[in-house]
């Protein structure tokens, strides 16, 4: 029989050691990778509909897992672990109840003294009408539009919407608390029951290595962090009380409050203290020296005391730690954005426990 060129070509051509077509397995990987983002989504849903429920038990389950080891500190001191969860719990309460007291009274008052701070904040700002008088002149120049012009002070409108907001109802504080008390308390079983879930003693060991670093990992940021802000804390009202500011203990609790909340915590710190000085001084130059003495702070804290302390092995990449932060910020507010580290570390624990890293690695010269 004769062979035609065409089908000796054909014959030349390299097949897939599978027997599968290039076609079959680019339309395949597209079919999983689509599956795989619409899995991503329904999550992603499932997480920004349920928010009532999984914020107070994720934050709970998080925290928990960070006060372990204090639980089984107490445990060993021959204390029922369950008395030793109400006794963590009761004083991580009364520790926020503290703080929140701190931070609560001076912001009654000055919620109570809005329109007259506001015209008071206005009046200082009288400071900067040269410069505002050069760029209205550069943008008449250049024909472009005066946005200054029209710009007005806010409304207060947006109080108590930013009120609710920040604070979560009394219905999942109830449920936080509670989860928190029976996680601590049931810590020890649950790992035992997660553990013997797998039949496989590689698997049963590989879990019990990723719920111990977990729990160490989680439990030394906690401590670590917690003390580091404390400090913050501290040294903020030590300055505010220098410069002659009102209620420096206030801002103090404040500056070290929102501290646990990375980037974006300092920033509003910042911003408040500037505020606070410039309504609270004559000139703009008192008012800015509590703010930037902890601009001083913060950058003291945020570049060399915490990676000095935390070292490398809880130190997060800076573009890591900022995508998580704008993504749990916007899918949970205020709390997500404190959880972000927390659920950082996690997935990357998992990541080096459960992903085989088997790619060639790259010269070093």
């Amino acid at each position: 029989m004769r062979i035609l060129p065409s089908e000796r070509l054909l014959s030349r051509a390299p097949k897939p050691e599978d027997g599968t077509s290039h076609a079959a397995i680019r339309k395949t990987d597209i079919i999983a990778f689509a599956l795989a983002g619409l899995l991503v989504i329904g999550i992603v849903a499932v997480l920004f509909v349920a928010k009532a429920f999984l914020l107070p038990v994720v934050m709970a389950f998080v925290v928990g897992t960070m006060l372990s080891p204090a639980a089984s500190l107490l445990e060993r001191c021959r204390l029922p672990r369950g008395l030793a969860a109400v006794l963590i719990v009761a004083a991580l309460g009364s520790a926020i109840t503290f703080l929140i007291g701190l931070i609560a009274s001076p912001l009654l008052d000055w919620s109570s003294r809005l329109p007259e701070l506001a015209a008071r904040l206005k009046d200082r700002l009288h400071a900067f009408d040269y410069p505002v008088t050069l760029w209205r002149d550069l943008q008449h120049l250049v024909g472009g539009t005066d946005i200054l012009s029209s710009w007005q002070m806010p409304s207060f409108d947006w109080v108590r919407p930013t009120i609710e907001f920040l604070s979560p109802t009394f219905t999942e504080f109830l449920l936080f608390f509670a989860t928190l008390v029976l996680f601590v308390a049931s810590w020890r079983d649950l790992r035992r029951a997660l553990i013997l879930t797998f039949g496989n003693h590689q698997a049963r060991l590989q879990t019990l290595r990723i719920l111990n670093e977990i729990e160490t990992q989680l439990g030394h940021y906690l401590l670590t962090v917690t003390m580091i802000n404390m400090g913050v804390g501290l040294a903020t009202s030590l300055v505010c009380m220098i410069a002659g500011m009102p209620n420096p203990a206030g801002l103090g609790a404040l500056a070290g409050a929102l501290n646990f909340i990375p980037i974006i915590g300092p920033i509003v710190t910042f911003v408040v203290l500037t505020t606070v000085g410039i309504i609270s001084f004559p000139y703009l130059g008192e008012g800015l020296l509590a703010s930037l003495a902890f601009a001083g702070i913060a950058f003291l804290e945020g570049h060399f005391i915490t990676p000095t302390i935390i070292g490398r092995r809880l130190a997060l990449n800076a573009l890591a730690v900022f995508l998580a932060l704008a993504f749990w910020t916007w899918l949970w507010g205020p709390m997500g954005a404190f959880l972000a580290s927390p659920l950082l570390i996690v997935a990357l624990i998992l990541k080096e426990h459960l992903v085989q890293d088997d790619s060639p690695q790259l010269p070093t010269d």
